[in-house]
């Protein structure tokens, strides 16, 4: 017989098929978005969209066939479809272009959304937690409730936070997602101005150690100098920029 519904399981056909359910990214909007200099950067952005589409249709494709099998009495195959939904879940998926992965700075978070607090509450409880195989399912635990916060409820006072938590989970040893987790960082202080995390010195440290985009990272010392009041991260900046030369 099927073994008992797994909460591991459980939660990801919860959590997972609302995220599954939502739209495809968009690009950014013409303004903030990359130009783009070839036919094989559109050709680029049309596979890359049709990857997040399948992606999403496997994921609820699986659901929707261990439902059957299971309504049907068919134990054996309904076993089948959640091992290899639980295997789908546990696979690291890129984001190939951030511009359809990483929400606009544009966004506006002002609103108090009960739902959205919520998320946001169950995403702590998992992050960093566990270890060995359980840490790595919560960290995507984590990361499908901190992203199903900036999908579905793109006005919520909460999308600061979310965006450094994801950050950190990207930048972290279960992804390792430089560029992204780069990107998220700028997203948190992007979204608050008056945010008092350390997104900045985080954004700058990758852009800097990791040889992404040198310029980025010195734009974002200044701007450390100019927002932070840490001493140390003061401290930080006003060293980095000295050796890289931005003075």
């Amino acid at each position: 017989m099927i073994r008992t519904f797994p909460l591991f399981l459980m939660f990801f056909l919860i959590a997972g098929a609302a995220f599954a359910q939502a739209p495809v990214p968009s690009p950014m909007p013409v303004a903030a978005a990359p130009k783009v200099s070839s036919p094989g950067a559109v050709r680029d952005a049309e596979l890359v969209e049709r990857l997040i589409a399948s992606r999403k249709e496997y994921q609820v494709s699986l659901e929707a066939l261990r439902t059957h099998y299971i309504s049907s009495g068919d134990l054996e195959r309904a076993k089948w479809a959640e091992d290899e939904l639980i295997s789908y879940h546990r696979v690291g998926k890129n984001a190939f272009l951030l511009e359809l992965d990483v929400p606009p700075p544009s966004l506006k978070g002002t609103v108090n959304i009960p739902e959205a607090n919520e998320l946001y509450r169950r995403a702590i409880t998992y992050k960093d937690k566990g270890w060995g195989t359980d840490f790595v399912d919560n960290q995507r635990r984590a990361e499908i409730l901190f992203q199903m916060i900036l999908g579905n409820h793109a006005t919520s006072n909460k999308i600061s936070d979310a965006a450094y938590q994801l950050g950190d989970l990207y930048e972290g040893k279960n992804y390792k997602q430089f560029r992204r987790a780069a990107a998220y960082y700028e997203r948190s202080f992007q979204w608050n101005p008056l945010t008092q995390n350390d997104g900045r010195i985080k954004a700058a440290r990758l852009y800097d150690k990791m040889s992404i985009d040198r310029n980025r990272a010195i734009e974002l010392y200044k701007e450390v100098i100019q927002h932070d009041t840490d001493p140390q991260r003061l401290q930080e900046a006003q060293r980095r920029l000295a050796e890289l030369g931005g003075k």
